[in-house]
C-alpha cells in the first residue's frame, strides 16, 4: 500500500480550502483523547501491579517505567511503516483500532478473579488479590498491545497535525510553532481530568470501570478523527520522486556514498548534486544524535511522577478539607498537568512575545535554549523531592510510624506539590521543545520518524530508570540490608535515589550544553508547485 501523499505547498496567495487551525483542532482533540485513554492507564499503573496483583514496590516501578519504555520506543518503528507504508493517516486509523482492542482486554482482564484466589493486605495496607500465572499474562498481553498501538497513533497524530501549516509561509510557520504550546495545553488538559477522575474510580470504585472507561474515550477519538477527514490537508510528492520513506532514504544514502567513492565509477553532474544532497541530509540526521543522547537522563526524571512520586505521596496525610475527602495518590499528579497548563499559556503569551521583542527571534528562544531551560528546573524538582522525602523520613520516625507502613505519615499533602510543579514548569520548556525541534530537523519525508525520536528519549530514559531501580535495589539488599525503594518506604531511602538521578542529570546538562553551543540548524528551504 503506497504511503499517503504528503501536504502540498501552495503557490504564496493561494492558500488551500484544507489545513491550518480547522484541520489542527480536529487533530488536536483525537489526541486529548488518546491522552485521556493512555493516562487512564499509566497514571495510577503501579497501584494496580502492588494491590490488585501483589508485585513489590521495586518490582511494580520496574515493570512500570518496562512499558512505559516500550510504549514509547516501538514509535521508532511506527513511524518507519508510516513514513514508508502506510502513511500517516492510515496509520492513525490501523493503530487506533489496535489500541481500542489492547484497552478492551485490559478492562476484562481486571475482572478476572477465581473464587478460590486468597486476598491478603499488603505492605501498604492495600488488598492484594494475587492472579494466576494465565490471568497475569493475559493482563500483560493486553497492556503490551497498548503499548504497540501507541507505537503508530503517537508520532503520527503529533506530525499529521503539524503538516496542517506550511512552514515556508511565513504566517503558517508562526501558527505552526504556537501549534505545538496549545497541542500541549491540551494533552496536559487531557491528562489532568483523567488523572483525577480516573484515579479515583480505580481506587473507590471498580478497575474495570476505570480500565473500561478509556476504551469507550478511545472510541469517540476515532470516531472525531474520521468526522474531520475532508478537512485534512494532505501531501502530494510524486512530482518530485520524495516519499519514500525511511528504508528507501537509508538505502540512497548508502548508494549515494558509494557513488561518491572512486571505485563507484562517473555519474551524471544531476546525480552528482542529487547524492550529495542526501548525503547532507544523512550527516544531518546524524547531528541530531549528540542532542538526542545528551537529553536521555531527562526520560529518567519524567518516569517518576506516576511511579515513585505516585508510592511516596501515597503514605502522606492526603486529607482535604472538613469532610476529611482523602484524595488518591495518584491524582497528585494533577498538580504536574495544572502547572503544565499554566505554564503553556504564560510561555506563548507573554514570554514569547517579550523575548522574540529582546532577541528579534521570531520563536523568542531557540529550540536548544528551550530544552536546556526545562533540563536545569527537572533537576531542580528532584533536589525538592529529595529534601521533601528527606523530612517524610523523619516525620515517620517523630510520629513513631517507620515500622507501621499502612499508617498515615502526619505531613500533609501539600509538601509534595512543589515538585510536581517544578516538573510540570520543566516539561513545558523540555518536552514542547524536544517535539519542536526533531519535528523541524528532519526532513520532510521523516518527520514522523522525528517525533518518534523525541518519544524514544522518554522510551530509553524508561529502561535507563527501570534499569537503575532493579540495580540499585538489588545492591542496596544485599548482605541483609534495607532496600532504597523498599515496600515500606519508611524504611527506604527515596531521597537518596531522586539525589542520585538529580547529580546523573546535571553532568548531562553540562554535556547538552557543549553540543547545543556548536549545533547548526537546518535551513528551510521553499518548494514550488
Amino acid at each position: 500500500m503506497a504511503p499517503d501523499p504528503e501536504p502540498l505547498l501552495p503557490r504564496a496567495g493561494h492558500r488551500p480550502a484544507t489545513g491550518g487551525w480547522r484541520s489542527a483542532l480536529f487533530i488536536i482533540w483525537v489526541e486529548v483523547a488518546e491522552r485521556f485513554a493512555y493516562y487512564g492507564i499509566s497514571s495510577n499503573l503501579i497501584s494496580y501491579l502492588t494491590g490488585p496483583l501483589g508485585e513489590s514496590t521495586a518490582a511494580a516501578a520496574a515493570a512500570v517505567n518496562a512499558w512505559s519504555g516500550a510504549a514509547s520506543m516501538l514509535p521508532l518503528l511506527g513511524a518507519a511503516v508510516a513514513d514508508s507504508w502506510l502513511g500517516r493517516y492510515r496509520t492513525i486509523v490501523a493503530s487506533s483500532v489496535l489500541y481500542i482492542t489492547g484497552l478492551g482486554m485490559l478492562a476484562l482482564s481486571s475482572m478476572f478473579l477465581s473464587p478460590s484466589q486468597q486476598c491478603k493486605l499488603t505492605a501498604d495496607g492495600r488488598e492484594a488479590c494475587p492472579r494466576s500465572s494465565l490471568q497475569t499474562a493475559f493482563f500483560y498481553v493486553s497492556l503490551y498491545l497498548v503499548a504497540i498501538a501507541q507505537s503508530g497513533h503517537k508520532p503520527c497524530v503529533q506530525a499529521f497535525g503539524a503538516d496542517q501549516f506550511d512552514a515556508t509561509d511565513p504566517a503558517e510557520s508562526l501558527a505552526r510553532g504556537s501549534f505545538f504550546n496549545w497541542w500541549y495545553f491540551g494533552i496536559c488538559g487531557s491528562a489532568t481530568v483523567t488523572i483525577a477522575l480516573m484515579s479515583y474510580v480505580q481506587d473507590n470504585v471498580s478497575w474495570g470501570i476505570g480500565f473500561g472507561v478509556p476504551c469507550v474515550v478511545m472510541v469517540l477519538a476515532l470516531a472525531v478523527f474520521l468526522l474531520g477527514t475532508k478537512t485534512y490537508r494532505f501531501y502530494d510528492d510524486s512530482a518530485d520522486g520524495k516519499g519514500a520513506g525511511v528504508f528507501t532514504r537509508v538505502v540512497e544514502a548508502f548508494r549515494a556514498s558509494r557513488k561518491r567513492s572512486p571505485e563507484g565509477g562517473e555519474h551524471r553532474h544531476g546525480d552528482r548534486e542529487e547524492d550529495a544532497a542526501i548525503v547532507e541530509e544523512v550527516r544531518g540526521l546524524a547531528r541530531l544524535f549528540p542532542i538526542w543522547a545528551t537529553c536521555l537522563l531527562y526520560g529518567v526524571v519524567f518516569a517518576q511522577p506516576p511511579t515513585l512520586f505516585t508510592k511516596q505521596a501515597a503514605t502522606m496525610d492526603r486529607r482535604v478539607g472538613s469532610s476529611g475527602f482523602q484524595i488518591p495518590p495518584a491524582a497528585l499528579q494533577c498538580f504536574m498537568g495544572i502547572s503544565m497548563i499554566t505554564c503553556v499559556a504564560l510561555y506563548d503569551r507573554v514570554l514569547v512575545p517579550v523575548a522574540r521583542r529582546l532577541s528579534g527571534a521570531p520563536l523568542g528562544i531557540t529550540m536548544l535554549q528551550r530544552i536546556g531551560t526545562g533540563m536545569v528546573l527537572a533537576v531542580a524538582a528532584l533536589v525538592v523531592a529529595a529534601l521533601v522525602e528527606m523530612r517524610r523520613l523523619s516525620t515517620a520516625v517523630d510520629a513513631g510510624v517507620v515500622d507501621l507502613p499502612g499508617a498515615v505519615v502526619p505531613m500533609s499533602l501539600w509538601w509534595i506539590m512543589p515538585q510536581y510543579v517544578l516538573l510540570g514548569a520543566a516539561d513545558v520548556f523540555t518536552m514542547v521543545g524536544m517535539q519542536e525541534f526533531f519535528y523541524d530537523q528532519m526532513p520532510v519525508e521523516l518527520k514522523s520518524l522525528g517525533l518518534a525520536l523525541y518519544l524514544s528519549v522518554l522510551g530509553v530514559g524508561s529502561f535507563i530508570s527501570s534499569f537503575l531501580i532493579s540495580v540499585i535495589d538489588g545492591a542496596t539488599r544485599r548482605g541483609g540490608g534495607t532496600s532504597w525503594i523498599a515496600d515500606n518506604l519508611n524504611r527506604g531511602h527515596l531521597d537518596y535515589f531522586y539525589l542520585l538521578i538529580a547529580a546523573l542529570t546535571a553532568l548531562e546538562l553540562l554535556a547538552f550544553l557543549y553540543f547545543s553551543a556548536s549545533y547548526v540548524y537546518k535551513r528551510k528551504t521553499v518548494s514550488v508547485h
